[in-house]
């Protein structure tokens, strides 16, 4: 499910949909933009199986679209949807299926490690098309459980994909850019338009791929740094960092007199380790914004 809240009661409650589940059983208040497109799920799920018994976690299935496909090429998965209704259709339609598992619940009220360790001895691959307004705290909560994933693939606004992907000095890097590569190599694989969808989102899709690294480094503070490198993005470092390092000290980084869009995460991890070594004492942690403001 994709997209802002949309009223979608007004519809004939006997509409057809790709998996013959009508649209009566959503709850609008949560924004359900369901993909049924056939080719695009087709695409998705060839992206997302490989190899073929690893564990598929599918975050907010809907009515079941790409689930079917996964579903067909007998991985072992399980799918978690808040949406009561929906859970209960897709529960119908798996009963007796061992090898699919139907959760209702928040995705970001589960402990992601603890699901995974519980379902696999591998790492596992999460997938889903995911609600546009909680895209962000939805890749946080993927990146706090990387050592337990070995990809995920995300059906997200085509803005936030470019973001995810973005690399320095372009219009779209940004906090989001340098947490995704802390974590993760993205690859943007390709865009989804409108009409996928039923009801149509305002706003064009894109299918992210995301490969999860081994060699996580990401020390306590780090990536509270990261953001205040980004918490303006028109300012100089020196300014950002401010009121976390002295300003003399700041001032013998050459890297300060830059934004941060201009450095990679290579750069801005160097400059980091610079400034923990001159000035451990001094390190502030900033108030972080909500999880929905980190899209910058």
């Amino acid at each position: 499910m994709v997209g802002p809240a949309a009223d979608i009661r007004s519809r004939p409650a006997n509409l057809p949909t790709l998996e013959g589940m009508p649209l009566r059983k959503a709850r609008p208040p949560l924004g359900q933009h369901f993909l049924r497109d056939t080719s695009v799920c087709t695409r998705i799920a060839d992206a997302i199986v490989s190899p073929p018994e690893a564990h598929v976690i599918e975050v907010g299935p809907g009515r079941g679209a790409l689930t079917g496909r996964l579903a067909a090429k007998g991985v072992p998965l399980t799918v978690v949807e808040v949406d009561e209704a929906l859970a209960d259709g897709l529960r119908d339609r798996y009963e007796g299926q061992a090898r699919v598992e139907v959760i209702c619940a928040d995705i970001l009220d589960i402990d992601l490690p603890a699901m995974i360790e519980q379902r696999t001895t591998g790492r596992a691959i999460i997938a889903g098309n995911l609600p546009y307004y909680i895209t962000s705290p939805i890749l946080r909560k993927v990146f706090s459980a990387a050592a337990g994933i070995e990809r995920a693939v995300f059906l997200i606004q085509k803005e936030a994909a470019l973001r995810l992907a973005a690399r320095k000095d372009s219009r779209d890097y940004g906090f989001l850019s340098v947490l995704c590569r802390l974590h993760a190599e993205p690859e943007l694989l390709f865009s989804v338009p409108p009409e996928a969808f039923q009801p149509p989102p305002e706003v064009t899709s894109a299918v992210v791929r995301l490969r999860m690294r081994r060699d996580i480094y990401a020390p306590p503070g780090f990536i509270d740094f990261l953001q205040r490198c980004f918490t303006h993005p028109r300012k100089k470092l020196l300014n950002n960092l401010s009121g976390v390092y002295p300003r003399e000290t700041l001032r013998q980084q050459p890297e300060t007199d830059l934004r941060a869009q201009q450095l990679d995460l290579e750069e801005l991890r160097t400059l980091w380790d610079r400034l923990k070594a001159d000035s451990p004492s001094r390190i502030a942690r900033p108030r972080l914004p909500p999880h929905g403001m980190i899209d910058r």
